[in-house]
């Protein structure tokens, strides 16, 4: 039980009380340094997110598109920088070990309402893509990305990295839900709470595109891999018609105001037993950082 309480620090969280980000000192679980970044990665890759390779969406789909690129949602309105959402009932695992700061702080119920603590809310409109990148209906998120590598390729797709406010809005709302769909934990909303797998960390794993032609690391990823397909799961949709922004995969989101290599956050959580909230932020990973479960997403600034 305990060496799996060490690992679950992979969950890349585990602080309580405010909604602030998370300073961990662990090592999540595939997590390593990338010593560059990939050949051609941004030329193989880019095409994922271009409106002529984008497989067409259901026309039914939740949000506002205005002002934005194709695949993309419209995020408007006024954002709380500052947040107090207090847990009603955690999980038995942390009552039972969270003297140990071994284990992820998983809330079962939180307090309706949350509570903005700021003197006053910050205006936001931006344009977010609406699932996890590649943003395309059908295939799996993108993982085994660094920080780097994902402002590459959304720059090489004409967007950017979402910043941390904004996924906190697109996540949360103006009613600051610390989950998407609201103030109980439910893993058949999204897709979180899946049971641990431990990695093999004899070798290191490569990045994606590489780790899909090496024999070892595309074994490994299979093995530890639960990712859902992009649009497979059409419950865990947020207030703005953003999807997967809790669990299936984390999401790198830039940290404005800092230097390299602290500009990197990751967000929302992915498949493991772990926070998969809207709010925290995790920021020991470094930019050139990059693991099994670590995605993104791209934003851009919404016109008129």
């Amino acid at each position: 039980m305990r060496a799996r309480l060490i690992v679950l620090i992979a969950a890349l969280a585990s602080a309580c009380g405010p909604e602030a980000r998370s300073q961990e000192t662990s090592a999540s679980p595939a997590t390593t340094q990338a010593g560059s970044a990939a050949p051609a990665l941004a030329s193989a890759s880019a095409t994922a997110l271009t409106s002529d390779s984008a497989q067409a969406a259901p026309k039914d789909l939740p949000g506002r598109t205005d002002g934005c690129g194709e695949g993309m949602v419209r995020v408007e309105g006024d954002y709380c920088p500052a947040v107090m959402q207090d847990c009603e009932e955690h999980h038995q695992e942390y009552e039972t070990d969270k003297e140990k700061r071994r284990v992820s702080e998983r809330c079962l119920r939180y307090k309706d309402p949350s509570r903005c603590v700021s003197k006053k809310r910050k205006p936001l409109s931006f344009c977010m893509d609406r699932y996890e990148y590649p943003n395309r209906v059908g295939e799996l998120p993108r993982v085994l990305t660094s920080w780097k590598n994902a402002k590459k390729l959304c720059e090489a797709a004409g967007k950017r990295l979402c910043t941390e406010d904004e996924f906190n809005f697109a996540c949360e709302g103006p009613d600051m839900l610390p989950y998407l769909y609201g103030f109980v934990r439910d893993p058949k909303v999204c897709n979180f709470d899946k049971e641990y797998r431990y990695p093999d960390h004899s070798k290191q794993m490569l990045e994606y595109d590489e780790c899909l032609l090496d024999a070892w690391c595309k074994a490994e990823l299979d093995r530890l891999d639960q990712r859902e397909k992009i649009g497979e799961r059409t419950t865990c949709v947020a207030w703005s018609g953003v999807f997967d922004l809790n669990g299936n995969a984390n999401e790198w989101v830039e940290i404005p105001g800092e230097k390299p290599p602290n500009r990197s956050g990751l967000k929302g959580g992915w498949w493991g037993p772990i926070r998969a909230r809207c709010r925290p932020t995790v920021t020991f990973h470094k930019e050139s950082d990059y693991g099994y479960e670590a995605g993104f997403r791209c934003c851009t600034d919404a016109k008129g």
